[in-house]
């Protein structure tokens, strides 16, 4: 009998450790939905490398604009962004984590956050290890050559981190109605632009293929010249007089002090009598397009949306 009885304890005994081990062990083996919900990961390849994330990361840094106003949109929370150089439709972020300037990044303080993802631009892309030390980084950048089609890989590739897959497809045909309802506008008219920069005084220009050269590529706005140089981010450096003789009939302009908060002087530089004696001042077609959407973000599903319609303001 008393055999019987130790033997029943045993099993008893063990009986009850299976079972206070056995959720945690599944847990920790991946077990369980939850617990497959949390390990689940995905590589992302990107101009920079390749990085391992998991699924809907709690934590994110970014850095880049484009990528901030496209995860506010599809609803994501973010965690830490440079503050100081927020454009202002981007203010909303003003209290979140500041994690230092767009081309000094506070690593110190990045680590301190132990976020989950890290993404990037071409701002940050020459600290790059640097980034990937703390955490998985991905480069998220705009082929100027590519836009649109690296505007919706970016896109694509947020929705499937963050399990925003049918919202970030819905954004994307939102912004091709767009572009073709403007296009269906360009395709009859023979306006001819130029797209400039401002700062300092000085004056910049760029074409096809540059930062700001989605006007001609992809809106189908045609190029006042095809005689710029190909410098996608910086363009050429132009006078008064090459602006007069290239005589635009619409000039879209950039304030870059503006965007980096030294003064709103595009008007007052570009506006002289040189310029004057153009197709796009006496037809009142200069457009001052907004530096936040084009200078500090652009590649973006809010950015972008608003850089179709400040475009379209050019075509009379």
């Amino acid at each position: 009998m008393k055999k019987k009885l130790s033997l029943f304890l045993i099993i008893a005994v063990l009986t009850i450790v299976a079972a206070a081990c056995g959720p945690k062990e599944s847990a920790e083996n991946g077990g369980g939905s939850e617990g497959t919900k949390e390990s689940e990961t995905m590589t992302i390849k990107h101009q920079l490398g390749e990085a391992k994330v998991k699924k809907n990361p709690e934590k994110v840094v970014t850095f880049d604009f484009g990528t901030l106003e496209t995860l506010d949109k599809l609803g994501v929370n973010v965690t830490g962004v440079p503050t100081e150089n927020l454009p202002a439709f981007l203010d909303k972020y003003k209290d979140a984590e500041n994690v230092g300037g767009l081309m000094e990044p506070d690593f110190e303080k990045i680590n301190e956050l132990q976020p989950d993802l890290i993404i990037i631009s071409g701002r940050q892309q020459d600290s790059y290890d640097k980034f990937n030390e703390i955490a998985p980084t991905v480069f998220m950048g705009i082929d100027y050559n590519n836009y649109m089609d690296s505007f919706k890989e970016n896109v694509t590739t947020l929705g499937e981190i963050f399990g925003k897959e049918a919202q970030a497809k819905e954004e994307l045909a939102k912004i091709d109605d767009s572009i073709a309802s403007l296009k269906e506008k360009t395709e009859g008219n023979d306006d001819k632009a130029l797209i400039t920069l401002t700062s300092g005084g000085k004056v910049t220009a760029f074409g096809p293929a540059s930062r700001f050269g989605l006007i001609h590529d992809v809106f189908g706005i045609k190029p006042a010249t095809d005689n710029l140089e190909t410098d996608p981010i910086h363009g050429q450096n132009i006078s008064f007089e090459f602006i007069a003789e290239q005589n635009p009939d619409i000039l879209y302009v950039i304030d870059r002090d503006a965007a980096v908060g030294e003064g709103n002087n595009a008007k007052q530089v570009i506006e002289n009598d040189l310029v004057k004696k153009t197709n796009a001042y006496k037809n009142d077609n200069i457009v001052y397009l907004d530096p936040g959407y084009w200078y500090l973000s652009g590649g973006g599903l809010i950015s972008l949306a608003e850089m179709v319609k400040e475009a379209e303001e050019g075509i009379k």
